[in-house]
């Protein structure tokens, strides 16, 4: 599902809209007012669960970079809503009587609606007055990962090795297009293992992108430089270009063009995202000044003095 639509709120919503908006939908479908209607058990679960994840930065900004299908490969139901305390958050909004199992079933005052987010770690309060300790999850582990243009442009999918309690093992990770350097790509239950039996701790893996030796990158468009003659930038003509991708043509450099200027190669950059439009390449314009001048290219710069040039 999507869960800017389920909510009823833009993409680019603010958290306390998003907050509004669940607020609102939760006092319209909340198991207290609506006792046996399954469309609104099933309606208050989705709506709880589209909170979860835009509620939570993290979580918000893996939804939006994979979309919902890749999502949800990272994210099983239990980690929607690990660290997401419903029952919290309901008396924040005036809801009483509503308590979370540790299995995490939701129970009314009434006894109905039970094992709503049945398999989901809810928090709240525990069954039957005692408490037993939870096993807990395993430590979460960070590493660098390196790729290059050419993979932001495309995507790509990387093996990497971990050492891992005494033990190698290999992954394959999923470069999204147009991943930015710095961000984190996570892999659920790719950590430690937990020595208490819990879940495995989640991998971290911090992008870099390695140096190319033509583009560098501002945001999704590319920078190029080419240095043309002098006579070249007075008179023009045509340079070529050729693209992230391998394509090449042929871009006019117009006469008089001035020392840094910049000729644009529109949606030939990278793109936004692994849906998002590419951006542009700007070819920066460099005119060449040489060091050496023959005999007879330093009369004919005398005479292009002369004439005001």
């Amino acid at each position: 599902m999507d869960y800017y639509k389920t909510l009823g709120v833009p993409k680019g919503a603010s958290q306390q809209e998003i907050k509004k908006a669940y607020r609102k939908l939760a006092l319209k479908y909340h198991p207290d007012k609506n006792a046996g209607d399954k469309a609104a058990e099933e309606k208050f679960k989705k709506i709880s669960e589209a909170y979860a994840v835009l509620s939570d930065e993290e979580k918000r900004q893996q939804y939006d970079t994979y979309g919902e299908s890749g999502f949800h490969q990272r994210y099983s139901q239990e980690d929607i809503f690990r660290g997401f305390d419903l029952n919290d958050i309901l008396n924040q909004f005036g809801f009483g009587g509503g308590t979370f199992r540790t299995t995490g079933g939701f129970r009314t005052s009434g006894g109905g609606f039970e094992d709503l987010f049945s398999g989901a770690s809810m928090g709240g309060g525990c069954r039957g007055g005692s408490c037993r300790p939870q096993p807990q999850k395993g430590d979460d582990l960070t590493y660098e990962i390196t790729v290059t243009l050419e993979d932001v442009l495309q995507g790509a999918e990387k093996t990497i090795s971990l050492r891992q309690n005494g033990r190698t093992k290999s992954i394959s990770v999923k470069i999204p297009k147009g991943i930015e350097a710095g961000k984190r790509l996570r892999l659920s239950g790719k950590g430690s293992l937990s020595n208490t039996g819990g879940p495995a701790g989640d991998l971290y893996l911090k992008v870099n992108i390695a140096p190319h030796p033509v583009f560098t990158r501002e945001g999704s468009n590319l920078i190029m430089e080419k240095r043309i003659p002098f006579s070249q930038a007075c008179l023009g003509t045509k340079i070529e270009v050729q693209t992230l991708e391998g394509k090449t043509f042929k871009v006019k450099v117009p006469a008089g063009v001035q020392q840094e200027s910049k000729l644009r190669l529109k949606g030939y950059g990278l793109p936004t995202g692994p849906h998002g439009r590419r951006g542009d390449i700007l070819v920066k314009i460099g005119v060449q000044i040489p060091k050496k001048l023959s005999r007879e290219q330093k009369k004919l710069v005398k005479q292009l003095a002369e004439v005001g040039l």
